[in-house]
């Protein structure tokens, strides 16, 4: 059996907000007022968290679908392997640079007489 954040989602904001409502009928009673309290902001962190989740699961499907979205993925893609080319050739060319300065800087050492 799968958890399904669509389904437990109302569950858990519906039991936020009885807790948050009994808070005024427990008040005689300090403790139970607390744990009312703290049982609602527990529900409604959890069904926070569930909303969450089942907003990920839509995106996530959204993406699944094949269809005029794939064509813009594929076209990403290519821009990402573009990207990476460009960014290695970078590289490339600042450890030249680096190497070629370190070179210069070692060759003006020996050129330079000690005292």
């Amino acid at each position: 059996m799968r958890f399904k954040p669509k389904l437990w989602y109302p569950i858990a904001a519906i039991l936020a907000v009885l807790n948050l409502a009994s808070i005024p009928f427990a008040a005689g009673e300090p403790w139970h007022a607390l744990a009312h309290g703290a049982l609602a902001v527990a529900f409604g962190l959890w069904a926070q968290r569930l909303k969450q989740r089942r907003d990920q699961g839509v995106d996530q499907q959204s993406l699944e679908t094949p269809g005029a979205g794939s064509d813009r993925i594929e076209g990403l893609e290519d821009e990402l392997t573009r990207l990476r080319q460009e960014l290695g050739e970078a590289q490339e060319r600042l450890d030249f640079t680096e190497r070629m300065l370190t070179q210069r800087a070692q060759e003006a050492q020996r050129a330079e007489p000690r005292p």
